[in-house]
């Protein structure tokens, strides 16, 4: 099968690998969506040392079931397989699972490829109606779905439900999209990058600005550099709130003493449960995300080009989706 792989900094090919092959309680998959991460950018940069050369990356798939008697059922993947019996998956709380493997970090070959191998309990079965590019989006979406929905819970229930979104990626817009479908009515994106900016305005109606001088009681970095930490610290309102799920930097930019003197809370998360992985893929099929209209699509054999395109800042589309076949 033909597949992306990941050779060291800045180095993809588009070769032949060997055919996967599906183990007791999985199903064998092929590929017709997978979407291009901010961390499979961070491996491509050398940034992610969970991530060592050679590796198939990718982790946002849709495709169909190739084999048995399930054959045909169009499905989506959510990428995290955990174990089931810990005290985290026991309370719904599977991100948090301390055997936790995610496709497109070792043992788990990635979704840059034709076919994947994945347990039953990680399919979802999508409509007809939905396009697969479209399911595809799942996995980012349900990582915003869970941010937003830990960032609402811990809000205190006298704050005003507004919102401010750093950075206008998949990641961010997904994140604007689910604050909304959760009832917040006024959310504002910050994203630098002017194409960008007209891209979420004109193409997905989003309230976005190169920077913003009002503060908010729930602030997203879903960027996770120095530079946005701080600039989260500073626009958080006292009693407030910050959800932090990028992965930019490690250290650096976080206002520790503005937090501690304003009560502010600081929300690090991580993927999602398997239940926020199902509503927002319900979420997807009601069509209460919006239209998700806001990808470009390229093949795979072309997924390197794809990478320095986003490395330059030269793609307007918050997602590019990859097919795997011609």
């Amino acid at each position: 099968m033909k597949a992306l792989v990941y050779e060291g900094e800045k180095t993809l090919k588009y070769q032949d690998v060997p055919m996967v092959s599906a183990d007791v309680g999985e199903h064998l998959i092929r590929i017709e969506a997978v979407g291009i991460c901010g961390s499979d950018m961070h491996a491509f940069l050398g940034h992610d040392a969970r991530r060592p050369a050679p590796l198939i990356l990718g982790h946002e798939a849709a495709g169909v079931i190739e084999e048995g008697p399930q054959a045909g059922r169009r499905i989506t993947i959510n990428p995290l397989v955990t174990c089931g019996a810990c005290s985290a998956c026991l309370s719904g709380r599977e991100n948090l699972c301390g055997k936790r493997q995610i496709i497109s970090m070792p043992p788990r070959e990635g979704a840059f490829a034709q076919y994947l191998a994945m347990p039953e309990a990680n399919l979802i079965t999508v409509p007809d109606a939905v396009p697969l590019h479209k399911a595809a989006l799942a996995e980012p979406l349900a990582v915003s779905w869970h941010a937003a929905r830990l960032g609402l819970e811990t809000l205190h229930p006298s704050m005003e439900r507004r919102a401010v979104v750093i950075g206008g990626g998949a990641i961010g817009l997904a994140a604007a999209l689910a604050l909304k479908a959760m009832g917040v009515a006024n959310v504002s994106i910050v994203e630098p990058n002017k194409t960008r900016r007209k891209y979420l305005r004109d193409r997905c109606q989003q309230d976005v600005t190169e920077q913003i001088e009002h503060s908010a009681p729930l602030v997203i970095d879903a960027v996770g550099y120095s530079a946005t930490r701080a600039t989260a610290s500073a626009l958080v309102d006292p009693g407030g709130v910050i959800v932090h799920v990028g992965l930019g930097e490690d250290a650096g930019g976080l206002d520790v003493r503005r937090l501690t003197l304003q009560e502010v809370t600081f929300i690090g998360t991580y993927t999602y449960t398997a239940k926020d992985f199902r509503d927002t893929a319900q979420a997807i099929f009601d069509g209460r995300l919006g239209s998700l209209d806001w990808i470009e699509e390229r093949p795979l054999s072309g997924g390197g080009k794809a990478f320095v395109d986003l490395q330059m800042g030269l793609v307007a589309a918050p997602k590019i989706v990859l097919s795997p076949w011609p």
